[in-house]
């Protein structure tokens, strides 16, 4: 899943979601300014990203999983998963 937080951007607070398997070979590439998560719908999944920066931890930043602003419809709601404690206190986005 990607969202557009770029505020100049013709698609500004749309998202995005494509399911990448093993089999149908896809992959998604972000662009600087649109945020990005992802769900595992199986067990045992592994995630592989690069970055075009090196990961500073005291600058990163995001939105959260269900922030009424984007209306995300996730396959599986994640509410229950296991998720980080920061990825469920996000604020709610403000532009």
């Amino acid at each position: 899943m990607i969202v557009d937080i770029r505020p100049d951007s013709g698609s500004y607070r749309e998202w995005f979601g494509i399911e990448l398997t093993p089999e149908n070979h896809k992959s998604l590439y972000v662009p600087t300014g649109v945020a990005h998560g992802f769900q595992s719908l199986l067990d045992g999944s592994a995630v592989y990203y690069q970055m075009g920066q090196p990961y500073v931890r005291e600058a990163a930043r995001g939105v959260r999983w269900d922030d009424p602003a984007f209306a995300i419809r996730w396959p599986d709601a994640p509410g229950g998963r296991v998720m980080s404690q920061a990825d469920r206190s996000f604020p709610d986005f403000s532009p």
